[in-house]
């Protein structure tokens, strides 16, 4: 979702090799194992001793952390049944070459075939780590201009001091094995993705390797996504070692793709002395010297490690991995590297002693992570067979997630029986709340769908994003003004002219609001997370955003249901989020009212508990009175409003027949201009919220603020313009297509889930009106598990977040309190009207 340095994805494949626990031999059993793992997070090499597993991509390398972590419990999990144990070394002391074979593939057996020797002792396991740089040019200028720098992380994982029951003196002597391969080491500078494609094909054709997946270079592009890859490691015993060589490795693809930006050359190092500076990477591993690319000299490995780490810090306190990777390199210098483990270990028993440490640290996976909770969070019979692809909550062998713990133990403590018991007391409480939605064409109301599983915005997430959801409300306020000003970002050429002029939402009535006044008093922004952990506005909601007062009843609905998970919670009260509402709306006055149509209005329950919770009337537009004094509230004191919360579309409101029998429009605007009515919010917001602006807003941003823009956008395309159109219609089976104007849900067309039927409807759409169209890059939205009575499956989910601004001069502040919407099960729309529900949203201070 986007190419900004902190959000770079970053994943790792482990190589493990499977031992005889008893005899701490090699032995060819792999196969065993991946019969009872999952095909996608688990798989076979060259030689049938290695498994090979392969992590999700994250942004935060905690995250990545507890992933790599599942991973290896599932692995040792399968393998200790067997007799077997797991290594992650370069290399395992005892090895029998006579009893190994090649995994049974045709491509592994031609390997063999062809390079003899090299394949049949390949019994090597590395670490490889990908960072997603977006472009893939990119990644083949990065994967040269990184290369320097890479033998510092080679001696990091140096892990393979023994080779067929001898101490080589080397740290990693998987290297000398590896570099045997014909297209190993550094690989060069070049122009583009195509050049370094036309050199893969030469390669190819001159018959030394049979295809491109035998391209071994120290870091290489991957062949088929913008990913750059780090294969110099060997495999590190322990994982806080391989998330510390993901740390260092991605800040030092995000500070060559800063040089790249701002067009400073690679540094200009020889291939040769790259080769040098490896091999003594690999002789000494952090015990001796590395060389120094910038002087081209010997220099202690902490030293340089260190040097290193302060050259990357601005780029790791940009990921916020500063602390994290700074404390894992003081712990991997502490300890000397495995290399030098392995020796002491030797020393104290032999080889036996060596992979019994080797076992031991594979197994012991995250008692290191601060703040770390117990290893293994489970509900067992409630999770089984739980789909954990891009879940939030859940790892893909059933364990709970950083905060999860707590929940998950809970959960397990209540049971399905004790759930199902939540359940019919939750609906009581609703009934008894009349927490109802209506849906149109639908005869009796719904109760409002909620999850009593509980989602938890952790406050590494929330804090930044609170911080891009005042940004971006700042931006939209000072648009809107502009749309019905001046239009000074249209006469500057941020914007193309048509973005307002032909926008279904620009209404002759915004016109009537004082530029001192705020537009957008309560904003509803949407945002989705991908499995990755990367945050995304997906759409902004200015005119009349529902869904704060059922956030705020969620609550109370969990305090009612699952009391002892709320009571250790530990965030915001809902009176905090009451009392910011209310403050912002009362900044223009005290003299506060909501209108609403009624009980008629799908979210009528919404609009009465608001009105009692912040102590102010609730008004039906009949009920209003525009008089000589300003508007009133046709009762007994003739209450005075000069800030109506309009919870009602502006057409219903202004064509609505008032107290005195007249249509309110007229009354209403002429308050407006003359500053005695404040209406939050202000009619012709629907400019602001159009789907063809969203694609603009980070311009917008930098416009009218001068800012880089701290939330990410979905990729949108304008299907008006020819160019985007073709592209669109091209890939419609790829992309989300969604009306400039919709709301609720209504129009949009998730391509991959689309019938042929509906992809050919909505192409009549688009050829027939294309500027009412747009289309969007499929986000695989983050999931979250969801109770269906007797267990628990993933759900695709979203965020509303509510931003509030009472006066122009004032920052907008934030809600405490967000409403997390679930999608039906086999969708991704979560809207109530299409059949979505909701859960209570923890957000962590």
């Amino acid at each position: 979702m986007a190419d900004r340095p902190e959000l770079m994805a970053v994943g790792v494949e482990e190589e493990f090799h499977t031992v005889d626990l008893e005899t701490h031999r090699l032995l060819p059993r792999a196969d065993s194992l991946l019969e009872q793992l999952p095909a996608q997070r688990f798989g076979a090499e060259l030689q049938r001793s290695v498994v090979e597993t392969n992590s999700r991509p994250f942004v935060r390398l905690i995250d990545l952390a507890e992933d790599l972590a599942a991973l290896r419990r599932g692995v040792v999990a399968a393998a200790e049944p067997l007799g077997l144990g797991i290594v992650a070394a370069g290399t395992v002391p005892v090895v029998d070459l006579d009893a190994l074979k090649v995994t049974p593939d045709p491509r592994y057996e031609n390997m063999l075939e062809e390079y003899q020797a090299l394949a049949r002792e390949q019994l090597i396991c590395g670490a490889q780590v990908h960072v997603d740089v977006g472009d893939r040019d990119l990644a083949v200028a990065v994967a040269h201009r990184v290369g320097p720098w890479l033998p510092a992380l080679l001696a990091v994982s140096a892990s393979s001091p023994y080779w067929l029951g001898s101490d080589t003196g080397y740290a990693s002597y998987r290297t000398l094995l590896w570099s045997r391969w014909p297209t190993t080491g550094p690989v060069g500078p070049f122009e583009s993705a195509r050049e370094y494609d036309r050199l893969l094909d030469d390669l190819v054709k001159t018959g030394v390797i049979s295809d491109q997946g035998m391209i071994y270079f120290d870091v290489r592009p991957s062949a088929h996504l913008p990913t750059v890859e780090l294969r110099i490691c060997d495999a590190c015993p322990r994982v806080e070692d391989v998330v510390l060589l993901a740390g260092l490795f991605r800040a030092l693809v995000i500070r060559e793709l800063d040089a790249i930006a701002s067009g400073a050359p690679a540094r200009p190092v020889r291939t040769e002395l790259v080769r040098a500076a490896a091999w003594r990477a690999a002789r000494s591993g952090l015990e001796g010297e590395l060389v120094d690319p910038v002087s081209g000299g010997p220099m202690p490995a902490g030293a340089y490690l260190r040097g290193l780490l302060s050259d990357l810090r601005p780029t790791l306190e940009r990921t916020d991995d500063w602390e994290l990777v700074a404390e894992l390199t003081e712990a991997a210098l502490a300890g000397g590297g495995s290399a030098a483990r392995q020796r002491a270990a030797f020393a104290g028993g032999g080889l036996g002693d060596v992979v019994e440490l080797l076992l031991a640290e594979t197994r012991a996976n995250t008692e290191w992570m601060p703040g770390a909770g117990p290893a293994r969070q489970e509900v067992t019979t409630m999770l089984a067979g739980y789909r954990a692809e891009a879940d939030e909550a859940v790892l893909f062998d059933g364990s709970a997630r950083g905060p999860y713990g707590m929940i998950m133990t809970a959960l397990d403590r209540i049971g399905i029986d004790g759930l199902r018991e939540r359940e019919r007391q939750r609906d009581e409480v609703q009934r008894q709340l009349g927490m109802t939605f209506h849906v149109d064409g639908e005869q009796q109301d719904r109760l409002f769908p909620f999850d009593v599983i509980p989602r938890v915005i952790a406050a590494e997430d929330w804090t930044p994003l609170q911080a891009g959801l005042s940004q971006r409300v700042r931006a939209l306020e000072a648009f809107l003004h502009d749309a019905y000003g001046e239009r000074a970002a249209v006469k500057d050429g941020v914007l193309p002219d048509w973005i307002i002029k032909e926008s279904p939402g620009l209404r002759p009535d915004g016109r009537f609001v004082p530029r001192s006044a705020v537009r957008c008093a309560v904003a509803g922004i949407d945002l989705v997370r991908d499995g990755a952990g990367r945050w995304a506005v997906l759409e902004d909601n200015l005119r009349v955003p529902s869904g704060l007062g059922y956030a705020l009843a969620n609550r109370w609905l969990a305090a009612r249901v699952l009391p002892e998970l709320v009571r250790a919670s530990h965030t915001p009260a809902p009176a905090r989020a009451l009392s910011v509402l209310r403050t912002a709306l009362t900044g223009a006055s005290p003299a506060l009212a909501l209108v609403t149509l009624g009980e008629e209005d799908s979210a009528f329950y919404e609009h009465r508990l608001l009105a009692r919770e912040m102590s102010i009337p609730l008004a039906t537009p009949d009920r209003l009175l525009v008089t000589a004094e300003g508007l009133r509230i046709d009762d007994d004191e003739r209450t005075p409003v000069e800030v109506l919360y309009r919870r009602i579309d502006e057409d219903e409101l202004f064509d609505a027949i008032g107290a005195d029998g007249r249509p309110l429009g007229p009354g209403l605007l002429a308050a407006v201009e003359q500053g005695t009515l404040t209406l939050a919010n202000a009619p012709g917001n629907g400019v602001g919220d159009d789907k063809a602006l969203y694609a603009y807003v980070p311009q917008l941003i930098e416009y009218y603020l001068g800012e880089r823009p701290l939330l990410d956008i979905v990729p949108t395309y304008l299907c008006r313009d020819a160019e985007q159109r073709a592209q669109v219609l091209d890939r419609l089976d790829e992309l989300v297509v969604k009306p400039v104007d919709g709301y609720g849900g209504n129009g949009v067309v998730i391509g991959p889930d689309a019938s042929a039927a509906e992809l050919d409807e909505v192409r009549e759409r688009i050829l027939a009106e294309p500027a009412r169209w747009i289309a969007q890059e499929t986000v695989r939205l983050s999931t979250h598990p969801t109770f269906t009575g007797d267990r628990f499956e993933p759900r695709a989910v979203d965020l509303r977040a509510f931003v509030v601004r009472g006066r122009v001069d004032a920052e907008p502040a934030v809600v405490p309190v967000a409403l997390t919407r679930v999608a039906p099960a086999g969708s991704k729309i979560v809207n109530s009207s299409q059949g979505g529900g909701s859960k209570d949203t923890w957000l962590m201070q």
